[in-house]
């Protein structure tokens, strides 16, 4: 008998282990697309000439990148990516929320090369679609390809009525692009793993949950580009 519970409690502290372990795998997997996605903002803002104007840093509800969006293999024409979203909040940028986009094939890929994406929420409308559980770029949240460069004019469009603003950044060239039809979704697997619970992604962009510690570098890159234009 004693032997016996003494070889089930081994096998429960072995798969113990193992789950401990997968977790931390993980979490160093979400830590590197953090990363991954700190990169791309740093990499894109670093040639302003290119980059996105600055009226719509300073005017960024929420900003949602995703690093490497590679054609699906399983799905004839599709794409799919993972990335993560940050929303600005009345303390500073929100933790992340862990996000996966799909949609159809938009055409801006060469020999299924992996590009990265932003998405920019430009008002009041594009958050509020932003927190919902999944939606439709372009029938739930109206969406057109961004302006790029410094002087940059996007007449008034987007200004009017595009809840988001869209870029691709593919062999180094940064531009808009036409998302239409992709849908974006809450990867809640990706988000419970980082933050250990089921913490609804509304908190989470809302800024009432705290950044973890390998979130941190992407919130601040957010910030330190995504800033709010002094008033003359």
């Amino acid at each position: 008998m004693r032997k016996r519970l003494a070889v089930v409690m081994c096998g429960v502290a072995l798969a113990a282990s193992s789950l401990t372990a997968n977790a931390a795998s993980d979490r160093e997997k979400l830590a590197e697309r953090l990363t991954a996605a700190s990169d791309v903002i740093s990499e894109v803002m670093s040639t302003p000439d290119k980059a996105i104007p600055s009226s719509i840093l300073s005017g960024a509800s929420c900003v949602v990148v995703v690093p490497s969006y590679k054609k699906a293999a399983f799905v004839v024409g599709g794409q799919y990516g993972q990335g993560v979203a940050t929303c600005r909040t009345p303390r500073g940028w929100s933790a992340p929320v862990f996000v996966q986009l799909a949609g159809g094939s938009f055409g801006f890929q060469i020999g299924g090369q992996a590009t990265d994406l932003i998405l920019v929420a430009m008002n009041q409308n594009g958050l509020q679609d932003m927190l919902k559980n999944k939606f439709k770029i372009g029938a739930d949240a109206a969406a057109s390809a961004g302006p790029v460069g410094r002087n940059a004019q996007a007449g008034t469009d987007w200004k009017m009525n595009a809840e988001f603003l869209t870029y691709s950044r593919s062999k180094g060239l940064f531009a808009g692009i036409d998302l239409d039809g992709s849908v974006l979704s809450q990867n809640t697997d990706d988000t419970r793993t980082m933050y250990g619970a089921n913490i609804p992604f509304t908190e989470v962009l809302k800024g009432n949950q705290a950044t973890p510690e390998p979130a941190r570098p992407f919130v601040r890159t957010v910030a330190k580009y995504f800033v709010i234009a002094k008033q003359q």
